[in-house]
């Protein structure tokens, strides 16, 4: 990175482990810098900014989608990567990639095709990220996929069963070994956290399935809320939301960097090898990952579980559940690149086609292949 030394510990372009196929090197820029434009131009890239983070896509213009989030994660990523001296390129494009395996309806979407396949492999978003990234996209004509480098195919995969870690050859291997990927990747999946939790609780709000009574309950909010309306006691509920939330991403930030950087010097790793045998060196305080988590399960308790959103997930499932019954049933009902596909391995094939589906086209298509329509 020109002008600026990397830390030893960092990934280095320069010493990537490679593609999958090999390409010339990329002129004007690294190859991680390649790596973040190919997902950013990716068809699967776009498809986020039409698929549910909590609320599903219709329900309001302002709500976030996975693009929003995504995006959100890569600037928080971006940040922490460059106070610790990080490749902010690999870590960008960690956070960029993490979701786009993502089924429609969230979490929910995710659930149910999950149950749907668990006879036939079951079903891993962070998984399906990888197979987007490997296989899916079609847009170069040498190869299928994007052809990432090693280290950012690493670090989307940062959850997966032994099971299938032990398929998947050298980017599995971590699972299979125990060890960590880059400190890029523990960046972002961290940065992840941040994003979801805090503006999981502005949607909430805005939604008004929370009220800031409630979350006045919650240490690490609580705080914060006090110490706006000390400094600007006649501040308008709006206002005094957004102040609260950012100043919670603040202390996140810069506590993650602190005890991250901390962390680092004490175990000083020279290479990015010796960071896959130290323990996970990217990481909050104590404190800190306590307030967290407490936030992680009031909302968990109070949104994720509130009975609007609850009946949106109840119609989420069943439609995941009826096309994948319906398309598993007569094939002939897949569109033609999924059918030739379906010949190898249906069951396979049609989750790829409903994983890739946003929130509308899925309610668009159960609606083609069930509802009865006057004529």
């Amino acid at each position: 990175m020109p002008g600026r030394e990397l830390a030893p510990c960092a990934a280095r372009p320069e010493r990537s482990r490679g593609r999958r196929r090999r390409e010339a090197p990329p002129r004007g820029r690294s190859e991680y810098q390649r790596d973040r434009d190919r997902i950013i131009h990716s068809t699967a890239f776009r498809r986020l900014e039409y698929k549910t983070q909590v609320f599903v896509n219709h329900e309001g213009d302002l709500f976030r989608t996975r693009l929003t989030h995504s995006l959100e994660v890569a600037q928080i990523a971006r940040s922490v990567a460059r106070s610790l001296r990080l490749d902010e390129d690999l870590t960008e494009a960690v956070a960029l990639a993490h979701d786009l395996g993502h089924t429609p309806f969230g979490h929910t979407g995710q659930d149910s095709l999950n149950a749907c396949m668990r006879p036939y492999g079951g079903f891993e978003h962070n998984l399906q990220s990888l197979r987007v990234v490997d296989l899916l996209e079609q847009r170069y004509a040498a190869f299928d996929g994007l052809n990432l480098t090693f280290e950012s195919r690493e670090g989307v995969l940062k959850h997966c069963s032994l099971k299938n870690a032990r398929t998947l050859g050298d980017v599995g291997e971590r699972f299979v070994k125990k060890q960590r990927p880059s400190l890029e990747a523990q960046v972002a999946n961290l940065a992840d956290e941040i994003a979801y939790n805090n503006h999981d609780v502005d949607d909430g709000v805005r939604s008004g399935l929370l009220d800031m009574a409630q979350l006045a309950e919650v240490a690490i909010f609580a705080r914060h809320m006090k110490a706006v309306l000390r400094q600007f006691p006649r501040l308008a509920a709006r206002r005094l939301r957004h102040e609260t939330v950012r100043r919670m991403i603040d202390t996140l930030v810069s506590d993650l960097i602190r005890t991250s950087a901390d962390n680092i010097r004490r175990h000083a790793p020279a290479s990015i090898e010796e960071v896959r045998l130290a323990p996970p060196l990217i990481a909050f305080s104590a404190r800190i990952r306590e307030e967290s988590d407490e936030l992680k399960r009031f909302l968990r308790e109070n949104l994720y579980r509130h009975y609007r959103v609850v009946r949106m997930s109840g119609k989420a499932r069943r439609i995941v559940a009826d096309l994948f019954a319906a398309l598993l049933t007569d094939n002939r009902l897949l569109p033609p690149e999924f059918q030739e596909r379906a010949g190898e391995d249906a069951p396979r094939a049609i989750a790829d086609y409903i994983a890739g589906m946003t929130d509308r086209y899925a309610i668009l298509e159960h609606r083609r292949l069930f509802a009865i329509e006057e004529t």
